[in-house]
């Protein structure tokens, strides 16, 4: 180990960058099997949510794809966004419960059920309603969130899911309000000359397609408990990769990033589960990991 160096104006012992470095890589290669555990539970649990946001690695853009639960966090780098960077990555393509996501296309066609996340929804409704004056937006932003207290206050009191006369009274307003929103925005007249690609279509027209179309994915909160009705949680999992970025700038190699991941992944999870951090890397330099519960 590296001795530590004193500054010239203090005798505060400082860590010299070698010391840092060899105590991240350390760090790195003591908490693989840690993240080969924490990838399995993440594939076995019930719901995840799952997001991804840019960063740089030297010159290149990258992106960290987290998958997470109230308990468990595993972070990603890889230069693609999409199915290439979830295949590699390997939670998606082997998990089987209900994934809470923002909508990316890369998401569809694994085995997962869908749900999207519905304050994404709630912001596109008030553009539609503030800026394109279009009153159905304000009803069915105002429908969604009266859904979310119903279930909310159906859970304090014990239940595991709505009546079914409120759910039917749900599904049907929420299907008129569709109705009136697509009269307001009927669809783009076939174009005259065929063109490769999805004829344009207003954020309105947008936006009604995706809440008609995915509407299972969208209401999947008011059938299914266990789903939360937006992915917040995925959202704070990834404010500290966006802190980072404003602080360091950008990683400058893959193996950093990488090692990065891995350790953060570690110390989310123990924070989620009150486990105290210094004591879990001394441990882990030690080559004795404290583990967080999976299960």
């Amino acid at each position: 180990m590296e001795p530590l160096a004193l500054s010239n104006n203090s005798q505060t012992p400082q860590l010299q960058a070698s010391s840092i470095a060899s105590f991240v890589k350390t760090c790195h290669q003591q908490l693989a099997g840690m993240e080969k555990e924490l990838k399995a539970a993440l594939v076995k649990a019930r719901v995840l949510n799952q997001d991804e946001t840019g960063l740089r690695v030297g010159k290149a853009g990258w992106w960290v794809h987290v998958c997470s639960t109230e308990r468990l966090t595993h972070y990603a780098a890889h230069p693609s966004r999409g199915r290439v960077a979830l295949d590699a990555i390997g939670i998606a393509k082997k998990f089987r419960g209900t994934s809470v996501h923002d909508g990316l296309v890369s998401y569809q066609g694994y085995s997962f059920t869908q749900a999207l996340c519905n304050v994404h929804h709630l912001r596109e409704l008030t553009f539609v309603e503030e800026e394109l004056k279009q009153p159905w937006a304000r009803k069915m932003k105002e429908l969604l969130l009266e859904m979310k207290a119903e279930v909310e206050r159906a859970k304090a009191l014990g239940q595991h899911e709505l009546d079914v006369l409120v759910l039917a009274h749900f599904l049907r307003r929420y299907d008129e309000i569709l109705t009136e929103g697509s009269l307001a925005n009927p669809p783009p007249p076939p174009p005259k000359k065929r063109t490769p690609g999805r004829p344009k279509q207003s954020p309105a027209r947008n936006l009604l397609d995706r809440l008609s179309q995915s509407k299972w994915a969208v209401l999947r909160f008011l059938l299914d408990f266990a789903v939360p009705f937006d992915n917040n949680q995925a959202e704070r999992d990834l404010r500290m990769i966006k802190v980072q970025q404003k602080v360091s700038g950008c990683f400058r190699t893959e193996q950093g990033v990488a090692m990065f991941c891995r350790i953060r992944s570690y110390l989310s999870t123990l924070r989620k589960q009150r486990i105290k951090l210094f004591s879990a890397l001394e441990h882990t330099f030690s080559g004795d990991p404290v583990l967080p519960a999976f299960a």
